[in-house]
């Protein structure tokens, strides 16, 4: 091969993609005309004419197997769970503060008292979520309002997947408890930290 077809090839290869209404040079055209399907188009491979495939009956998306109905449904036949079926750790707790603040504090607020932005421009007020009555409610039945609505509240199906709901059922908790929280509930070495922050001596 000559000298100057290098550099000649080099610029060839660097044109592509200038505008230009020529077509383009094509050096290596597997990658451009590959044999496939695009979407919608017809084939005559299969009996229907469909190159798109009908998912397999049964098939389920990776991460989406849903082994128990009771952790998807919060209930054991018909009763509630009394409480999440999930291990819960802080990741799971940071998880469902952050969805919360995302899906529920616009109604309920981020303390969960029902004050949220909504609310304060003319929406109906949610329950109190560190209310006697719904201190009450089992895991479960939180995790079925979340999930189907109730009154007022629309259903998040669609938007929250399931783990995502048992954590904000989780952090539910955590604000209930915040809110009833005696002194005896904090680590004796962190006492000391709260009387600082209250102010009181």
């Amino acid at each position: 091969m000559k000298r100057w077809c290098i550099p000649l090839l080099v610029v060839l290869a660097g044109c592509r993609g200038q505008a230009s209404s020529d077509p383009p040079i094509h050096l290596f055209g597997d990658m451009d005309w590959q044999p496939k399907f695009q979407p919608e188009e017809g084939t005559r491979l299969f009996p229907d004419g469909r190159a798109m495939r009908p998912i397999v009956e049964g098939t389920v998306a990776q991460g989406a197997l849903d082994e128990s109905e009771a952790y998807r449904t919060g209930k054991d036949g018909e009763t509630f769970l009394a409480f999440a079926p999930i291990t819960v750790d802080e990741a799971v707790i940071r998880r469902g503060q952050d969805r919360f603040n995302i899906y529920c504090a616009p109604c309920h607020d981020q303390s969960g008292s029902g004050q949220g932005m909504v609310v304060k421009r003319g929406y109906p007020p949610p329950i109190d979520l560190a209310s006697e009555r719904a201190l009450g409610l089992p895991d479960g039945e939180i995790f079925n309002v979340i999930t189907n609505g109730v009154r007022n509240m629309p259903s998040y199906r669609k938007q929250i997947p399931v783990k995502d709901r048992w954590a904000i059922v989780t952090w539910v908790r955590v604000l209930q408890h915040s809110q009833h929280a005696r002194i005896d509930d904090v680590p004796e070495a962190q006492r000391g930290n709260i009387a600082k922050e209250s102010g009181t001596p």
